[in-house]
């Protein structure tokens, strides 16, 4: 009986390790460690932070929790430098050191846009949204807790709200950064392919990173012509604003990165076939769509954190868009409504997956 109390306390108190994390990325303790060059002890660190010494303890239990979750890690160094006796000090590990900011990859303004209170907030309306009547918006479709929560879907929160849409558009450009670590291993993805669509692509930033790492590969970023206005174009990468369930230029192959997961079985069945149009039309047998994205296991994945997240991302979709994570049978049914023959699985990405889908 204590087990299953200390678990759901456990499962209770959870959130405090997001809001520890987000306090971290606050602060700049990453950059701080890191700028120190060597090992920082709590009072180092507490100087450096500008932390009044009243709350010095309260930063030592928040360094606690973090190196707990492995965030940063402890390691004894000399309390004077004649040697002698010895005090803690905080290292950055993998993960803190993706959190840098001057770093291409950091990952902190990621950290803040997904644990801003604009997403939280329609947590507190879930239970409201289950038990309630099937509330459809203007476009005939059923709302998602998020617009029950603000009145607005996200899209549209985004474009009325400028300083959360351009942090949330500034997040999803971050996380797209971490696509240059392992475009090399994926060039032979793009053997053979003459132009590319990357459908959602944003500010172009996967678009850029492809266009350089695969040579002659033409590639065209298409999305809402709010989010492309005045970008600069170069040779390799243009921009074209649209409606992907409108049209889709034409092209070898076309890339859909976290795109699909935040949409409904029925408007990924809409964007595929614009897809197949797209590279079909063009009568070329390497026609394909590329798509970066979660796919779940249908038994445990390789390790349990990792199975968590995809969960706890699929309930994220459910609250704050209209998507969901899927497995692999999930999507193979996607692929064949929207007449696709065949697709090929390949785990790569951590979380994530990298599926080629052909006419």
């Amino acid at each position: 009986m204590f087990q299953a109390q200390s678990h759901l306390y456990s499962l209770t108190s959870i959130f405090v390790s997001s809001m520890s994390l987000k306090c971290a990325v606050q602060l700049g303790i990453p950059d701080v460690i890191n700028d120190h060059k060597r090992p920082i002890t709590l009072l180092e660190l507490a100087s450096a932070l500008r932390i009044h010494p009243s709350k010095t303890t309260c930063l030592h239990r928040l360094m606690r929790v973090l190196v707990h979750l492995h965030i940063f890690a402890e390691t004894l160094v000399p309390k004077h430098e004649g040697g002698g006796e010895e005090v803690k000090a905080y290292v950055l590990t993998p993960s803190s050191s993706l959190l840098l900011s001057d770093k291409a990859t950091g990952l902190s303004p990621f950290i803040v846009a997904m644990l801003d209170p604009v997403l939280m907030t329609p947590w507190h309306f879930l239970g409201d949204w289950f038990r309630g009547n099937h509330e459809k918006n203007c476009s005939n479709k059923l709302i998602s807790p998020f617009e029950a929560a603000h009145g607005l879907n996200l899209w549209d929160y985004g474009r009325k709200n400028p300083e959360f849409g351009d942090a949330f558009n500034g997040a999803m450009a971050i996380d797209s950064r971490m696509t240059n670590f392992i475009i090399r291993d994926c060039k032979h993805i793009f053997q053979g392919l003459n132009t590319l669509v990357d459908v959602g692509g944003g500010t172009g930033t996967v678009a850029k990173i492809i266009s350089e790492a695969c040579w002659g590969l033409k590639c065209t970023v298409l999305d809402l012509p709010h989010v492309v206005a005045g970008l600069p174009e170069s040779e390799n990468v243009k921009f074209v604003g649209g409606d992907m369930f409108e049209f889709i230029p034409p092209s070898d192959a076309i890339l859909l990165k976290l795109m699909l997961h935040a949409w409904s079985d029925e408007d990924c069945v809409k964007v595929l076939r614009k897809c197949r149009e797209s590279i079909v039309g063009k009568n070329n047998e390497q026609g394909k769509v590329i798509i970066i994205d979660i796919v779940i296991g249908e038994t445990q994945d390789d390790h349990a954190e990792a199975t968590s997240t995809k969960l706890f991302f699929d309930m994220l979709m459910m609250t704050v868009v209209t998507g969901r994570e899927r497995t692999e049978k999930e999507w193979e049914q996607l692929f064949s409504n929207a007449g696709f023959s065949q697709h090929k699985v390949t785990p790569m990405f951590g979380l994530r997956s990298l599926i080629e889908v052909f006419p």
